[in-house]
């Protein structure tokens, strides 16, 4: 069975997380020490033991979950289950990206954490706190919704920010443009409008200054082609080339996360028949399973969940 690995983007983060591989595996210790050192910070600690507040974060959310999401694939990978053999395709969600390339081998760990924390900062930076905001759309139809979007906008910004799974859609802009696209919403019949617990307008056109930043910092990384193909977020399709992969890392930061045609990618012309989450949470698996239910989807992010899977693989 052809499979792909996926990894979890922003939200999916959880005090606690991690603890048990760090208990557990020499390997996930090592990732975690050394996420710290590149950072200069025990995020490692603020992982495990909190505040909940402090590790939402942007800036330190996204190095966390990479940190999980890491972990995770080398500790598989002492168990035999190696990505490069396993794996056709990588794919993740918004900062998964960093997460699916770290694995894959395309820049180190230290720099995979020391660009998602730029990133983190940057995107945090992009628009003052109060200005931008985010909002879930549920029950209502891509094109409605881009029709819904363009008419909220009017002189400000109001994107579609992630196209997450039929009838779950995020838009990202400035604050009265995003509340006054959930009433239009509301009226043509979205079963529910709900803003988003967020500090930014993450994947809006609000975003370019931390764009930028990122253009800036990703010219600085040695990168190298991935150890099996991406399935980027901005196109939905799989591109193994150094050269493209920043060029779309630098695109995604205000682009849109297409999450929905990435998946179907996958399951259709890639052939996956298998996707297995791999960090923190299952929110891919259950996306995976609104897009295709035929998919089979399964999360490892505990080592019940690498035992049983291993178990899975040599049943």
């Amino acid at each position: 069975m052809k499979r792909a690995f996926t990894f979890p983007g922003q939200g999916s983060q959880v005090v606690g997380m991690g603890k048990e591989l760090d208990d557990t595996y020499q390997e996930a210790r090592n990732v975690f020490e050394e996420v710290d050192a590149a950072l200069g910070q025990k995020l490692s600690m603020l992982m495990f033991e909190g505040p909940d507040e402090t590790l939402r974060l942007t800036e330190n959310a996204q190095p966390a979950l990479m940190a999980v999401s890491v972990a995770v694939v080398r500790v598989l990978a002492s168990r035999g289950v190696r990505l490069a053999d396993h794996a056709a395709f990588v794919a993740g969600h918004s900062l998964g990206e960093y997460s699916a390339l770290c694995a894959a081998g395309t820049f180190s760990l230290a720099d995979a954490a020391r660009l998602l924390k730029t990133r983190g900062l940057a995107m945090q930076k992009a628009v003052p706190v109060g200005e931008g905001a985010m909002a879930a759309i549920l029950g209502i139809d891509f094109d409605a919704l881009s029709d819904i979007a363009a008419a909220a906008a009017l002189d400000q910004v109001c994107d579609i920010a992630n196209d997450n799974a039929p009838g779950q859609i995020v838009i990202s802009g400035h604050k009265a443009a995003v509340e006054r696209a959930m009433e239009l919403a509301r009226e043509k019949g979205a079963r529910r409008a709900l803003p988003l617990p967020v500090s930014a307008p993450f994947h809006s056109r609000l975003m370019a200054p931390a764009a930028e930043i990122m253009h800036e910092a990703l010219a600085t990384i040695a990168m190298h082609a991935p150890t099996v193909p991406l399935v980027a977020n901005v196109l939905a399709r799989p591109i193994s080339d150094p050269a493209e992969i920043r060029k779309r890392l630098v695109e995604q930061v205000t682009g849109m996360v297409r999450w929905t045609q990435c998946v179907a990618w996958l399951t259709g012309e890639g052939g996956v028949g298998q996707l297995v989450e791999l960090g923190a949470g299952k929110v891919l698996s259950g996306l995976a399973k609104r897009i295709n239910p035929e998919a089979a989807a399964v999360s490892i992010g505990t080592p019940a969940d690498i035992d049983a899977y291993v178990a899975a693989l040599s049943a």
